[in-house]
């Protein structure tokens, strides 16, 4: 159908965005969540969940590569990744990009998710679904990483809503403690912690609580346009704190060994180093 209606975000109660919809492709009342996904005649395809911008083909690249390359390059050896989340399939796909990686787990508590972006948001997946190094499960992210094996990964990519319904759960003593025990001594999480300039509670928190489990609790940054405020910030939890002040030319050979290296549209190098190097209004928030 064609309307001239918009769709306003509902993330704060007195400020965002709005988007004039060229075509709604989907409106579904899943088991967990409202998901909307619609044609914008700035930003391509968008999902919504819950009234809040999850995702658009026109700037997903930005969150999907910090998200997923950074982790991954600091490491320079990850062979098994655990994703929690991320049902749209992009970091599946960028994961599944790094050579070294044997084995990617992704679990996302709404099929629905996965179902809608693979028929109405294919470009974000690509052919990530049918890599048979992918283990795409539909489940309870907590339940799983309750019951993997110790050491059994080495790195832990959430992908998640902000920490209230759905994704509340994900951000609890229980569920960090247990990805610790988890990682193997290398190993390391990251998660998105929202727009300090609006969210800095989020980053504040999610620290604190990861402090308690991780020697090494720090925050990289990413500008995303359609997640409004300025800079968001991807948590960092790792057992090993030289991971994140390793040199440009490391990241470098390691990209380029593993054909990272010119596939990317924000992802440098030289971005990667400096996302490290936080704004102080954003950097007083993390754990002293």
């Amino acid at each position: 159908m064609t309307t001239d209606s918009w769709i306003n975000e509902s993330l704060y109660p007195d400020w965002g965005q709005r988007f004039l919809v060229k075509r709604e492709l989907a409106r579904v009342q899943s088991d967990f969540q409202d998901i909307v996904i619609f044609e914008s005649f700035s930003h391509g395809r968008v999902m919504v969940l819950d009234g809040v911008i999850q995702i658009t083909e026109a700037d997903e690249f930005v969150y999907q590569e910090m998200l997923t390359h950074v982790p991954l390059l600091a490491h320079g050896a990850a062979e098994n990744i655990l994703i929690i989340g991320a049902g749209d399939g992009g970091v599946l796909r960028r994961v599944l990009q790094h050579k070294t990686v044997k084995r990617a787990v992704m679990v996302e508590i709404d099929g629905e998710v996965i179902r809608l972006s693979k028929e109405f948001l294919p470009g974000i997946a690509g052919d990530a679904w049918n890599d048979p190094r992918a283990d795409v499960i539909v489940g309870d992210g907590i339940d799983y990483v309750k019951r993997a094996p110790d050491a059994s990964f080495d790195a832990i990519i959430v992908d998640s809503t902000d920490p209230i319904g759905v994704g509340e759960v994900l951000f609890t003593d229980e569920f960090y403690q247990n990805c610790a025990r988890i990682l193997t001594p290398r190993g390391l999480i990251v998660n998105q912690c929202g727009v300090p300039a609006m969210q800095a509670d989020e980053l504040r928190d999610t620290s604190l609580r990861r402090r308690k489990f991780f020697p090494h609790v720090t925050a990289y940054v990413a500008a995303v346009p359609t997640y409004v405020g300025g800079f968001m910030t991807l948590g960092w939890a790792g057992k090993d704190a030289s991971l994140t002040v390793l040199p440009i030319e490391t990241i470098r050979a390691r990209a380029a060994a593993e054909g990272i290296l010119g596939t990317t549209q924000y992802w440098t190098p030289e971005i990667h180093v400096g996302a490290f190097h936080l704004p102080p209004y954003i950097g007083r928030h993390l754990p002293g």
